[in-house]
């Protein structure tokens, strides 16, 4: 009986994992470049249970009795890299990436280290000094300088980048995004709203998407999906719920059975 417990319990534990998974994703709905992210469910490997030290079978021989299934349990999270649909802003610092492939981005921690991250969210701006950063003032970052450039523009002057993400200022090319990608996405690591990192593993190639000026990738969140996926586990976590206080109350009959016996 108590097998059914911890099958229960197990089951409870992930619908809310997946409550709160859901719940960041609807949280993000309105945030640009955000890819949704999902888990997936696990069986436990299924155990054969075993009798020991009992004197009627023999001391110390193990007899199986059975097996079991411990339950459920959390298997792996993994991001939906879906395209998300485009804003039309006009803003000569927006950019949204077409196709797979990442802005690379030099950002700072508040304890002032630096690392290189990428993400899809390509609302930028610039300083009053010409540097392209993004909402936070991380550092957009070019190919000049092994792909380490801060790219600095003439705030005089009108922007126009290309498909390629080359700028151009005056009819010049002044600089040019560093564009990044991936052979596996599985190596990227989630960090924040919509940055990512690369873990061991992870092979960078060639950037093949392009490049889009005044434009915005939204969310690829959809609210719809996500609140009837809500109410769903919702639903599991009380039916898990219920079959505990099922078998609370079967236990609690049972050891007033045992004392009126006694």
């Amino acid at each position: 009986m108590l097998k059914g417990l911890y099958v229960a319990y197990t089951g409870m534990i992930q619908e809310q994992k997946r409550m709160d998974n859901l719940s960041n994703n609807l949280a993000n709905v309105d945030t640009t470049g955000f890819k949704k992210e999902g888990l997936s469910s696990q069986t436990f490997e299924t155990v054969l249970v075993d009798k020991i030290k009992d004197d009627s079978e023999g001391y110390h021989y193990a007899k199986r009795i059975g097996s079991a299934n411990p339950g459920v349990k959390i298997g792996e999270s993994y991001v939906d890299w879906s395209e998300g649909s485009f804003q039309v802003t006009e803003v000569p610092m927006d950019f949204a990436i077409g196709g797979k492939g990442f802005f690379t981005v030099e950002f700072t921690n508040k304890a002032g280290d630096t690392s290189t991250f990428y993400t899809r969210d390509g609302n930028f701006q610039m300083t009053d000094e010409g540097y392209l950063v993004t909402t936070d003032g991380d550092y957009v970052l070019g190919t000049g300088n092994g792909g380490k450039e801060h790219i600095k523009l003439d705030p005089t002057q009108e922007v126009v980048v290309d498909r390629q993400g080359y700028i151009y200022q005056d009819g010049d090319v002044v600089a040019q995004l560093n564009m990044s990608d991936f052979e596996d996405y599985n190596y990227l690591e989630h960090y924040g709203e919509n940055f990512y990192y690369p873990i061991d593993g992870a092979t960078a190639k060639e950037f093949e998407g392009q490049v889009f000026q005044g434009y915005l990738e939204t969310s690829n969140v959809s609210v719809v999906s996500e609140m009837v996926e809500m109410i769903s586990v919702s639903r599991q976590y009380e039916a898990n719920q219920k079959v505990i206080q099922t078998y609370d109350t079967s236990l609690q009959t049972a050891t007033q059975l045992g004392r009126l016996q006694g």
